[in-house]
């Protein structure tokens, strides 16, 4: 034990897996949800499934039991955030519940406990400035499940102090998490607008008929993923010509400028569509598969993480800091 505690506050899906993370650094961390069945039906017998799976599949040399000894359930949020030096919210992305729960967090935590929110899309300014000390309160958006994959996203509110971008950054370090963050405030942050304008523009493929849903995501698991899993756009573009990015702009650059415009990233597709592209994907997986095909698609994910460290692109020097 090292005798640092983090709060772990909503106990679904993710707040569960970054109980995990968090144990798996060696803090104490305390899991509290406004459902109690949550924390002993769902919550804690999910962090000893993962704490298992990666003692086995992405080991920190500590046994999964020493793990699951660090995590328990509060009885209360205010016994949550007792005497803790950060706090990760994970609960309903819905503003009014955000407010709320952050209304009491703030009252409860220590006065210099960091206040993390794990939001998708909400912009933090508009739930975390009005916490004691709002300095210290800044979104930490993770990836479904942060147990297993190592990005998250740190933005600020507007009052978030520089001093907190750098105490974030160190204790995700410490979980052996990846932080990027952002200079500035936009909702959805970085992840979700490249994904989401990718699915966008997906379901204009789709919906006027050029492909199918299938189509879509063999183009992305046997085409971009193939390259993306190992070096993100910027680097695929430089890696594509013999004069790296700048060439592949001079070459390519009015293309992506015509195929940006046409891009129909605000197709207004509806409920009907929708209900289609649920019918293709769920005639190849049913929806009462989707828990086992969760548990593979998490297998894959760590698979991937070992092939990313298994080596280094010959030649690449360390992006600087800043």
């Amino acid at each position: 034990m090292t005798g640092r505690r983090v709060a772990c506050i909503g106990a679904g899906t993710v707040g569960s897996a970054w109980a995990v993370v968090f144990a798996r650094a060696g803090y104490e961390v305390a899991v509290w949800d406004s459902v109690p069945e949550t924390l002993s039906e769902f919550a804690l017998p999910r962090v000893a499934q993962i704490a298992r799976t990666l003692a086995e599949e992405m080991s920190t040399g500590e046994d999964a039991e020493t793990v699951i000894a660090r995590i328990r359930a509060a009885t209360s949020l205010a016994d949550a955030v007792d005497g803790v030096e950060a706090v990760q919210e994970s609960v309903r992305e819905e503003l009014s519940v955000k407010r709320a729960v952050f209304d009491e967090i703030g009252e409860a935590a220590p006065p210099d406990a960091l206040l993390m929110s794990s939001t998708s899309a909400l912009p933090g300014s508009q739930f975390l400035t009005e916490v004691p000390n709002p300095e210290r309160a800044l979104v930490a958006h993770p990836v479904n499940p942060p147990s297993h994959i190592p990005l998250v996203e740190l933005c600020g509110t507007g009052v978030t102090e520089e001093a907190t971008f750098e105490r974030a950054r160190q204790l995700f370090l410490s979980a052996r998490m990846e932080p990027v963050v952002l200079r500035k405030e936009i909702e959805g942050f970085l992840l979700n607008r490249l994904q989401y304008t990718m699915v966008n523009e997906a379901m204009h493929l789709v919906g006027e008929g050029y492909c199918t849903a299938e189509d879509i995501d063999r183009v992305l698991t046997s085409g971009l993923a193939l390259r993306w899993a190992s070096i993100g756009p910027f680097m695929t573009a430089h890696l594509n010509a013999r004069e790296g990015f700048r060439g592949f702009v001079d070459q390519l650059g009015p293309m992506m400028k015509t195929m940006g415009r046409e891009a129909r990233t605000d197709y207004d597709w509806g409920p009907d569509l929708a209900e289609s592209v649920h019918e293709s994907v769920a005639r190849i997986l049913p929806v009462d598969s989707i828990p086992e095909a969760q548990a593979w698609r998490d297998g894959r994910i760590l698979a991937t993480r070992r092939m990313q460290a298994a080596d280094h692109m010959p030649g690449r020097k360390k992006a600087d800091p800043d």
